[in-house]
């Protein structure tokens, strides 16, 4: 059995290119033959994993991630987290050391993973809008290389106050709610920011969560307040957390409207705007993941 690994140069603050060798070791125990390539862009990275014809194995943070989703289908995956945060590394147990990532993708299993589907677009652990959201693609990268998940929260605290209001209608299963909201979460992973938001859920047990922080539409200095502290709640406590102004929905199809200009943030990348539909993709694909 071979393995074809890819790699951003740019990943793990550029340090990555130095545990080259190590890499190769360890994959050697598990892979016949092991080819290295370095790719050029996100575009080159989709297609060398569409056209391969062994198992993938690739390196990066979330937007690496999800990028290689894009092109997974049918495909056995090994994944290193080498970004700022990794969401979908701690969503699935999965080591932030390299040489114990590569021990779970040498000694691991495979599983056969949800994912969420956008359109024609796949994303692996959230879809989300309103407070705070932009932050993950547009803190500068320079900034993140300083500062790591620091430089994300300085990013938010100077740009997304006060928050944004926004009505939304959901359909969820049958079910229809309208409300005005602040932020908005779609999640299929335990994990949003580095934090344990969703810490119950799993990628395998066949349903999507939704979270949603109510607000009204003018709010007054106390409903910011409020706003804040539910903020707060939700990324310390999780989203399952019983206050008035925090809804909690489960489902596998969600269509949501809102405003036109309101932009969704698909795994860490800068997604649609307005309208969105978001159904459950079922085992769409195969990861190696720690056995326990």
């Amino acid at each position: 059995m071979d393995c074809l690994f890819l790699y951003n140069p740019n990943s793990g603050k550029g340090k990555l290119e130095k545990k080259l060798p190590l890499i190769r070791k360890k994959l050697s125990k598990k892979y016949a033959s092991v080819e290295i390539v370095k790719t050029e862009s996100v575009d080159d990275l989709k297609e060398r994993v569409k056209n391969a014809a062994c198992d993938v194995v690739f390196a990066g943070g979330d937007g690496t991630f999800h990028a290689v989703l894009q092109a997974a289908e049918g495909k056995t995956l090994g994944y290193l987290p080498a970004g700022t945060v990794n969401d979908v590394a701690r969503s699935l147990r999965i080591p932030r050391n390299i040489g114990r990532a590569l021990d779970v993708i040498v000694k691991g299993r495979a599983a056969e993973l949800d994912c969420m589907k956008t359109g024609e677009s796949y994303s692996a652990y959230v879809a989300a809008a309103g407070a705070f959201t932009e932050t993950t693609y547009r803190t500068p990268q320079a900034q993140k290389k300083l500062l790591g998940p620091l430089a994300y929260g300085l990013h938010g605290l100077l740009n997304g106050l006060p928050l944004r209001v926004f009505p939304v209608k959901i359909f969820c299963d049958g079910r229809e709610i309208s409300e005005n909201a602040v932020l908005i979460l779609v999640l299929n992973g335990r994990s949003v920011a580095g934090f344990p938001v969703n810490r119950d859920a799993s990628m395998r047990d066949g349903k999507l969560e939704i979270a949603l922080i109510r607000q009204v539409r003018r709010p007054n200095l106390l409903k910011r307040a409020g706003a804040l502290f539910s903020l707060g709640a939700v990324f310390l406590f999780g989203v399952r957390i019983k206050k008035r102004d925090i809804l909690f929905l489960q489902g596998k199809q969600i269509a949501i409207e809102t405003e036109e200009n309101l932009v969704w943030d698909l795994d860490g990348e800068e997604g649609p705007r307005g309208n969105i539909s978001i159904s459950l993709a079922e085992k769409r694909f195969k990861l190696y993941v720690p056995n326990e």
